[in-house]
């Protein structure tokens, strides 16, 4: 039986670049393939672009807060 796995996609919205490199880093390291917006705006701009299998996101962000982000989620 052939593998057929594919890597899974994780955006990462996070105004912090300390966290956000720290995260991305981490999750690549595990097989992972990590975008990464450092605001709202630019997140959902990548999520349009990019579908990610999982987004993490943060609450408190310049431009686009986190629960502006999954509001517009879930409407789209």
């Amino acid at each position: 039986m052939e593998n057929t796995t594919t890597v899974k996609k994780i955006l990462i919205i996070e105004d912090e670049v300390i966290l956000l490199d720290l995260l991305t880093k981490k999750l690549s390291r595990e097989g992972y393939e990590v975008k990464t917006a450092q605001n709202g705006k630019e997140g959902m701009l990548m999520m349009a672009k990019e579908v990610p299998d999982l987004v993490l996101t943060d609450i408190v962000m310049p431009e686009k807060n986190g629960f502006a982000v999954i509001a517009e989620m879930k409407q789209s």
